[in-house]
C-alpha cells in the first residue's frame, strides 16, 4: 500500500493548490481525482470555460455594434460560428487542464484517477474507471470535492432543453429565447453570453434584485445596464413549475402579488446556486459530520471533528469562489507545515464577469447599517473618465465606504470595464487597513480606469472628487 503525508480528494483549485503547497513544503502527497481531467469544475465547465464564451461574445457584440463607429468597417454579414466559438473554448479548457497535470508532474505529486472514498481516517479507497480499486494511507487527508449546479426540487433537468451551466457550455445552437431561473453570477454571465449571439433573455429571481448577496447600488446599476442590452427581468417572481413540450419550455412562477405569471421558450438554464458535492465519499466511515446543508463541519483551522481531516473550498462554509478555495489549500498546507497562516474572510473579494464587470470587497452598506456603524461614502462615475470615454466604456462606478471616524476603508463597490482587476487595488488597501485618504494620495496612471478608484477616496475624504 502506498503511503503519504497527505493525499487530497478533488483537483479543483483548492485541491491542486493544497497538493502543490503541500509539496513545495516537502511532504509526500497524492491527488484524486474521479474525471479524466484535472482543474474541478472551475477549469472544466465553470470559471474559465464560461470566460471563454463571455469573451468571445464580447467580441461578436463589439464587431456588430461598436466597430463602425471606431472607423473599423467591416464588409459583408456578420455572422456567429457557434461551434467554432465552443471549439475555442473547449481548446482553452484543454490547455489549461494540461497545465494543472504539469504542475502535478513537477512538484512530484501522485495523481490517481478515479473515485476517493474513505476506508477510515486515514485510509482512502479508490475506485477506478477500469472497475479497479486501489487503497492508499495517508497521515492527513483533505476533502476538495467541490460543488455541483442545484436545482428546485419539481424540475427535472434534461440536459437537453431544461439545463445547468454545464450544458450552457457547449449547445449546439442559439436559444430562440432563454428563460434563466436565478439573477446571480452564473445565471447573469451565461445569459448574457447568448443575449449577445442573438438570443432574448428573461431573467427569472425570486429576490427583488438581481445579485442579491451584493451591494444594492451595484444590484441596481447592473440591471439598468442589461436592460439597455434587451434582457428582460421579472423579480420577486416565485418559480413553481418547468415543463418541458417538445422543443418548448414552459415556466410559471407567481409574482409579488400571488398573480401566475407564464414564461415560453426554447431553452431554461437553471441557475439557482450550487451544493457541496460529498456524494460517494463515505465520510460516515471516517466519521466527518456534515451540517445540515450537506456541508462538511470544520473549525477555524479548517479541520474537521476528525483529527487528520480537513476540508476546503466550496465543501464547507462561505463564499463558493475558485480564489476562496485556494487560499484555503495554501492555509492547511501550511498549517500542516508547523506555520501559522491566516485569511480574512471579509477581504475575499467577489466578482461578476458580465460587461460592465462587477466587483466587491469588504462590507457592503447594508451591512454598515445592521452593523450600526457610522460610514461615509465616496462615489464616482466611470463615465467621468477620459479612459472610459475613449474605449467607448462609460458604464458603471465606484463607491468606496470607509468609517467616519477613522477613515479606515471598510467595502469597496464596483461596476465598470475592468472591475475584475481593479479590485486588486481595493483588497490591497483593506490588508494594509488603508483609509480613503491613504488611496486618495497615491498617484494613478492617466488615463485609465483605476483612476475612479482615486476619485472615489478623494470623494470619500471630505467630498473632493476632482473631475465631477
Amino acid at each position: 500500500m502506498d503511503q503519504y503525508d497527505v493525499a487530497i480528494i478533488g483537483s479543483g483549485p483548492g485541491g491542486y493548490v493544497a497538493a502543490i503547497r503541500c509539496a513545495q513544503l516537502g511532504m509526500k502527497t497524492a491527488i484524486i481525482e474521479k474525471y479524466s481531467t484535472l482543474g474541478g469544475t472551475c477549469l472544466n465547465v465553470g470559471c474559465i470555460p464560461s470566460k471563454a464564451l463571455l469573451d468571445s461574445s464580447h467580441h461578436y457584440e463589439d464587431a456588430i455594434t461598436h466597430f463602425e463607429e471606431h472607423g473599423i468597417d467591416i464588409s459583408g454579414e456578420i455572422k456567429v460560428n457557434l461551434e467554432k466559438m465552443i471549439g475555442r473554448k473547449q481548446g482553452v479548457v484543454d490547455q489549461t487542464t494540461k497545465g494543472i497535470q504539469f504542475l502535478m508532474d513537477k512538484n512530484k505529486i501522485t495523481v490517481y484517477e478515479g473515485l476517493g472514498s474513505f476506508k477510515d481516517a486515514t485510509h482512502v479507497n479508490i475506485k477506478k474507471n477500469d472497475g479497479d480499486t486501489e487503497e492508499i494511507e495517508a497521515k492527513n487527508i483533505i476533502i476538495a470535492t467541490g460543488s455541483k449546479p442545484s436545482s428546485l426540487p419539481f424540475i427535472k433537468i434534461d440536459k437537453e432543453r431544461i439545463i445547468t451551466s454545464t450544458e450552457a457550455l457547449k449547445l449546439k445552437e442559439i436559444p430562440k429565447h432563454m428563460i434563466v431561473i436565478g439573477g446571480g453570477v452564473i445565471g447573469l454571465e451565461l445569459g448574457q453570453v447568448y443575449k449577445r449571439l442573438g438570443a432574448d433573455v428573461t431573467v427569472v429571481e425570486f429576490m427583488d434584485r438581481i445579485i442579491p448577496g451584493m451591494d444594492g447600488a451595484l444590484s441596481k446599476e447592473l440591471m439598468k445596464v442589461m436592460k439597455k442590452q434587451k434582457v428582460k427581468f421579472a423579480l420577486s417572481h416565485k418559480v413553481k413549475s418547468v415543463e418541458r413540450k417538445g422543443d418548448k419550455v414552459i415556466v410559471k412562477a407567481d409574482d409579488k402579488k400571488g398573480k401566475e405569471i407564464i414564461f415560453e421558450g426554447d431553452y431554461c438554464l437553471v441557475a439557482v446556486g450550487r451544493r457541496p458535492y460529498t456524494d460517494g465519499l463515505k465520510l460516515d466511515a471516517a466519521g466527518v459530520k456534515l451540517d445540515d446543508r450537506g456541508k462538511v463541519v470544520v473549525d477555524n483551522h479548517l479541520k474537521t471533528n476528525v483529527d487528520t481531516i480537513y476540508a476546503i473550498g466550496d465543501v464547507i462554509k462561505g463564499a463558493m469562489l475558485a480564489h476562496k478555495a485556494e487560499e484555503e489549500g495554501a492555509l492547511v498546507a501550511e498549517q500542516l507545515a508547523g506555520q501559522k497562516p491566516h485569511i480574512d474572510y471579509n477581504l475575499i473579494p467577489g466578482v461578476v464577469y458580465t460587461w460592465p464587470e462587477v466587483a466587491a470587497v469588504g462590507k457592503t452598506e447594508d451591512e454598515l447599517k445592521e452593523a450600526g456603524i457610522d460610514y461615509k461614502v465616496g462615489q464616482f462615475p466611470m463615465r467621468a473618465l477620459g479612459r472610459s470615454r475613449a474605449s467607448m466604456d462609460t458604464d458603471g462606478f465606484v463607491k468606496i465606504l470607509a468609517d467616519k471616524k477613522t477613515d479606515e476603508v471598510l467595502g469597496v463597490h464596483m461596476i465598470g470595464a475592468r472591475c475584475a482587476d481593479l479590485i486588486a487595488e481595493a483588497v490591497t488597501a483593506m490588508e494594509f487597513r488603508a483609509s480613503a485618504e491613504d488611496i486618495s494620495r497615491m498617484s494613478h496612471a492617466h488615463p485609465t480606469y483605476a483612476e475612479a478608484v482615486k476619485e472615489a477616496a478623494l470623494a470619500a475624504t471630505d467630498d473632493r472628487a476632482l473631475h465631477i
